[in-house]
């Protein structure tokens, strides 16, 4: 417990809150310094859980525990709803979001699988095939977009309605779309490509580019919503970034910068702690998951990792 206390208290002197106990914002920095001592721990707080994606497996992982535990998985082959074609399609899992408030997970895979399952029956509500997909996001009124990454019939996202599998209702092109996320607030879709950012309306199940955002660095990956905030956290080939959707923008990332082959970042909601995919030994996965705030490394062997993203009940 002393080691604990005094990296706290060595945080709280390097954090840029420290002066001003009388901001609005002081309980929060607290909560985050206290919730920082029990990180120190264990990776991941008792109740919150990583949902976790990359081979043909897609599984909930509990690292609160030693060994950290498999609490739930998923396969396409054990999927009785799933269409016999799309058995096969996949194999190399590359997206796990969890929507509806933890209670449905989206999955796509760059086999060419997409996926909406009841949690944690696994039941599926809604599927479709998109060559190379590469993210899945719900949108409103029953909507889903998926990004088709690289590829003859891909480069662009498509829009579908999940009361209707397989049949897309429109798409916008985008070459090698990678990311999206539905910004509720400002109602568009944010989109990563591989030299541009772009958002989206929606016009009548039609989705209208509303303005382009020239990336700093080329090969967009992952891109995620910073919870209470106006940025958008993005991954390109050399590195991480930030962008304002109020005054667009966009500046490095503070503590991820300089990282190469970042495949996924998430940024906890009320801890803020950032768990991120690093590809290593030039592959496309690797076998790691990192942390930040504070930092750790968890290893799972023999296991092909790709996207890590949290589960709070609050997605």
């Amino acid at each position: 417990m002393p080691l604990i206390l005094g990296r706290i208290a060595t945080a709280y002197q390097e954090d840029p809150w420290k002066d001003d106990t009388r901001s609005p914002a002081y309980p929060r920095q607290m909560l985050q310094l206290c919730l920082s001592a029990l990180l120190l721990v264990s990776p991941t707080l008792a109740g919150d859980f990583l949902l976790v994606c990359g081979g043909a497996e897609v599984f909930q992982l509990d690292s609160s525990v030693d060994p950290p535990a498999k609490r739930w998985s998923w396969t396409a082959k054990n999927c009785e709803e799933l269409p016999a074609e799309l058995a096969n399609a996949f194999n190399t899992t590359d997206e796990c979001k969890p929507v509806d408030g933890g209670k449905r997970l989206l999955v796509t895979s760059s086999g060419g699988g997409c996926i909406l399952l009841e949690l944690p029956a696994g039941k599926a509500l809604w599927w479709a095939r998109v060559p190379n997909a590469h993210s899945i996001e719900a949108l409103p009124d029953g909507l889903i977009a998926v990004a088709s990454s690289v590829g003859n019939a891909g480069n662009k996202v498509l829009l579908f309605d999940r009361r209707t599998p397989g049949k897309p209702l429109s798409e916008v092109m985008l070459p090698s779309a990678h990311g999206l996320v539905w910004d509720d607030q400002r109602k568009c879709l944010w989109a990563l490509g591989f030299e541009e950012l772009i958002a989206c309306t929606l016009e009548e199940n039609r989705l209208e580019v509303k303005s382009r955002h020239a990336l700093p660095d080329k090969d967009g990956h992952d891109l995620r919503a910073i919870p209470g905030s106006s940025e958008l956290v993005l991954s390109t080939h050399a590195g991480v970034w930030r962008f304002d959707r109020d005054k667009p923008g966009f500046r490095a990332d503070p503590l991820l910068k300089d990282r190469l082959e970042i495949k996924s970042i998430d940024v906890h909601p009320v801890s803020g702690r950032t768990v991120t995919v690093q590809a290593s030994g030039g592959n496309w996965w690797t076998d790691t998951i990192g942390f930040l705030r504070p930092d750790a490394t968890l290893q799972l062997p023999d296991e092909r990792l790709y996207k890590a993203r949290w589960l709070t009940g609050s997605d």
